[in-house]
């Protein structure tokens, strides 16, 4: 599909389709239609996919177009882009493995509700004021292992799902969904505007919205989007308070106009501030502005005279040699170019939300082993009871006999595994050198009450060391068991108190090590152990609500659950 074959392109900018068509035969890219073509829906809302969809069908009908394989973009600012630094490797689904590990940890939503796409951005060449190799502390160190930047995009699975929904209501199959800000990218090289590996900052103007993308050798450095509407406008407008000079009987002066151009103005400044801010060796050489709003001469205008920086007006038609008859719908149909061209690249498009690199399916070796087993078995007694005919009503019945023994026998297969690791327990106990039932009675007697502290979990380790995880109902009750522990003859190494949310009022949670001396000496006589709360039932076998009054109480006289 990607070697051969018709690309149709779609992009939905505000209240109008813009459609790009190339043909594709090898390296060769010809764009054979550019079309803008109104949309029949409602611009204040977003509309549900089924209504887009069938809008989309109506304006293809319209241009009559036979849409081939579609491909569509997701915004800037319904993506997530990240850079991560990551160990060098030439396995992609590695490289996948990694930046789900990573990426997963920052994300504002849960990692099953996003798809994750990532590219791995070409090594950046040094800079001019880059010290040479060998100066610095890194020349006195070992030389650090190789690294690559990976840019991650992330978008939600909903959004993937919206778009895949509005494809089924137009009626055409969805070959590919990228990322608008890479499609600028492509057809920004495309139209030999980037040129080596000087950074190019793409302004693209679409209705209500600007995006600032910076890009250097084919490879998106920085992306940010703005919303650019009257009412954002009025309220930057008046946000500043009146002086206590002013006379309080002064009406405060009516908000400004709003002015498309100059608030786009601002945010390309703020953009370019905050590009700087993070990459200040890699300057943005040019600044370069597209878009179908009409208003794009007044923003370059504007920016002139901001900017130190060279600001041009990107003539897309000129630049790709287009036919007369598409260059009208050109100027505003960047992202489309973009996405039709990715398409037809030997690597695809570099983000494909549809077809994202997945890190290595973890094969369950002993299952599969256990089916091919299981499989054997099962044409092995296919095959002697077609030889064996006449013997199939006795096999029959030994083979219902053989079920029934394995049905008896894993019903009773988890009363097996724990007598087994009951087993292994009492061995490994009777192996130690510790009495450690002797400090489980002996800790029994030394723990405070169960009104004031309960054991969550104790465990013990040949090295002679015992650890609890407690709950007590104030700090002070965790700070007094440190010393009677300690005066009780261990070596006490306690971790941090933390609140914890507890509904029986234990809300302080810490954890403690006890460490054995090799000489300590325990006398279980002469400690005591609390007495037990009058509504203790960790006795009461009969009924089954007690079991949380059970883990208390057990725990709290230093019992196991």
């Amino acid at each position: 599909m990607r070697k051969a074959g018709q690309v149709t392109a779609l992009d939905i900018d505000g209240a109008t389709l813009r459609i790009v068509q190339a043909d594709i035969r090898g390296e060769r890219k010809t764009m054979t239609r550019v079309a803008a073509v109104p949309l029949n829906i409602p611009t204040e809302d977003r509309p549900d996919p089924e209504a887009l969809g069938k809008a989309v069908r109506a304006a293809l009908d319209a241009a009559r177009i036979k849409a081939g394989f579609v491909v569509m973009g997701i915004p800037r600012a319904q993506v997530i882009l990240r850079t991560l630094l990551l160990p060098a490797s030439d396995d992609l689904s590695e490289l996948a493995s990694m930046v789900h590990l990573q990426i997963g940890k920052d994300l504002p939503f849960r990692k099953d509700d996003a798809v994750i796409d990532f590219r791995v951005r070409p090594q950046r060449r040094p800079s001019a004021d880059a010290p040479p190799a060998g100066e610095g502390a890194q020349s006195e160190q070992t030389p650090a292992l190789p690294k690559i930047e990976a840019l991650v995009a992330v978008a939600q699975r909903e959004v993937v799902e919206f778009y895949r929904k509005v494809a089924a209501a137009a009626n055409f199959k969805l070959w590919g969904l990228g990322l608008q800000s890479y499609a600028n990218a492509r057809c920004l090289e495309a139209c030999h505007l980037a040129e080596g590996s000087q950074a190019v900052a793409l302004v693209s103007l679409r209705p209500g919205e600007v995006i600032v993308d910076v890009i250097s050798e084919r490879s998106l450095l920085f992306s940010r989007g703005a919303a650019v509407t009257g009412e954002k406008h009025e309220t930057d407008a008046t946000a500043a308070e009146a002086t206590p000079q002013a006379p309080p009987a002064e009406a405060p002066p009516p908000p400004e106009p709003f002015n498309f151009v100059s608030a786009v103005t601002i945010e390309v400044v703020r953009s370019l501030h905050s590009y700087t801010r993070m990459d200040p060796a890699n300057v943005v050489a040019k600044v370069v502005v597209t878009g179908g709003t009409g208003q794009e001469q007044a923003v370059v205008d504007a920016l002139q005279n901001r900017l130190t920086t060279p600001v041009r007006l990107l003539d897309i038609a000129s630049s790709l040699d287009l036919d007369a008859a598409e260059r009208e719908g050109a100027s505003g149909a960047m992202a489309a170019i973009g996405l039709a061209m990715g398409m037809g690249d030997p690597d695809g498009l570099p983000f494909d939300f549809l077809h994202p690199k997945q890190p290595p399916v973890q094969r369950d070796m002993r299952r599969i082993r256990i089916l091919t087993s299981a499989a054997a078995a099962v044409v092995l007694l296919v095959t002697m009871l077609g030889i064996r005919s006449h013997l199939i009503n006795k096999r029959l019945f030994v083979q219902r006999q053989v079920q029934s023994e394995l049905t008896a026998a894993q019903k009773l297969q988890p009363l097996y595994r724990q007598t087994r690791n009951q087993h292994a327990t009492i061995e490994d106990w009777m192996k130690e050198s510790e009495k450690w039932l002797d400090h489980y009675m002996y800790l029994s007697g030394v723990l405070p009450g169960p009104g004031e502290i309960y054991v969550t979990s104790l465990s013990v380790s040949g090295q002679g060391i015992i650890r609890l995880s407690v709950q007590a109902k104030s700090g002070e009750i965790l700070a007094r068991l440190d010393k009677q522990l300690r005066a009780a003859g261990y070596d006490v190494k306690p971790q941090a108190i933390t609140p914890g949310v507890d509904r029986n009022g234990y809300d302080f949670r810490s954890s403690v090590e006890l460490v054995i001396p090799p000489k300590m000496k325990i006398d279980v006589s002469k400690v005591k152990p609390a007495a037990r709360p009058a509504d203790d039932a960790s006795l009461d076998a009969t009924r089954p609500t007690a079991g949380i009054r059970r883990n208390v109480n057990v725990a709290s006289t230093g019992g196991s659950r």
